[in-house]
């Protein structure tokens, strides 16, 4: 069982499996294609979703085994330093590490898993197929920031 409000008084390194899974929003923003500028390091990031997101329920389709399948993919919790930097602002793990609150739309504050989609925030019916999509350079979006 979670503990209400655990994000508020427990570190990353700090939360059980369990709490971990219960961060993620669902938005699937993290599994968008992103660039960076190898000058500065700028992150852009496009509507072009990798081959495992269910576009819809913004959710992997093979989560379990998603690193061995997707080379790039990273675990959050195993690669979290050099994750964080390709998580959008909006991101409950970077919101935590920067020591910043929840959105009200998020499922842990709103209890209904539908808020991330009914604000905005998700990838639903923005995002694209990683198969059907051009270069990347073709699909930089100016949203999650």
């Amino acid at each position: 069982m979670i503990e209400s409000n655990f994000w508020k008084y427990k570190s990353l390194r700090e939360m059980s499996s369990q709490e971990w899974e219960a961060l993620c929003d669902g938005c699937g923003q993290c599994c968008l294609h992103k660039l960076e500028d190898v000058d500065t390091g700028e992150i852009f990031y496009t509507d072009v979703a990798c081959q495992l997101l269910d576009l819809h329920n913004c959710c992997c389709t093979d989560y379990q085994n998603r690193t061995q399948k997707v080379a790039g993919c990273l675990s959050l919790k195993k690669n979290l330093k050099e994750a964080l930097k390709w998580l959008p602002p909006t991101c409950a793990y970077r919101l935590i590490d920067e020591g910043k609150e929840l959105f009200d739309w998020h499922p842990l504050i709103s209890g209904d898993s539908e808020t991330v989609h009914q604000a905005g925030i998700s990838v639903r019916d923005r995002a694209v197929a990683e198969d059907g999509a051009d270069d990347l350079e073709n699909h930089v979006v100016d949203w999650p920031i």
